[in-house]
């Protein structure tokens, strides 16, 4: 199951921001999307991350933060990974690095998509079992 590709488990659409918008406007995108991490591409190649924590740590409440823009504050030196690296190898870094999301590029470094450590959790417990466990007696009783 952690030797299948991570493209099999990734999201293909993920919620993406450019450089060029404001810091406000991401805080706007990660509420309404109900996300802590956004890849930030340009011209379709994967430029950078952004976490909420590089938000907290990057701004604060006297700024004005629709001035500042996301390719000021983001993460430029990222992690990423390929489609067809191992769901085992985005497992070990999300255990190692202490990541949330990993962005998945091709060799042009175009963003495929991100795979989370939720997926990876998800993926397992799927393949292991096939209905849910915990909460199956609440919706029986």
């Amino acid at each position: 199951m952690l030797n299948q590709e991570v493209r099999r488990i990734m999201t293909t659409n993920p919620v993406v921001a450019s450089p060029d918008n404001t810091v406000w406007e991401l805080s706007q995108m990660m509420i309404k999307n109900n996300v802590q991490q956004i890849p930030i591409v340009k011209n379709g190649q994967l430029v950078g991350m952004i976490t909420t924590h590089d938000l907290w740590k990057n701004t604060d409440s006297s700024e004005k933060n629709d001035r500042i823009k996301v390719g000021e504050i983001m993460n430029k030196n990222i992690i990423k990974i390929m489609p067809k690296d191992k769901v085992g190898t985005a497992a070990e870094l999300f255990m190692d690095k202490r990541f949330k999301t990993l962005p998945v590029v091709n060799l042009r470094n175009e963003l495929k998509g991100v795979v989370t450590a939720f997926d990876v959790i998800r993926h397992t417990m799927r393949k292991e079992y096939k209905t849910a466990i915990l909460y199956k007696e609440v919706l029986t009783a």
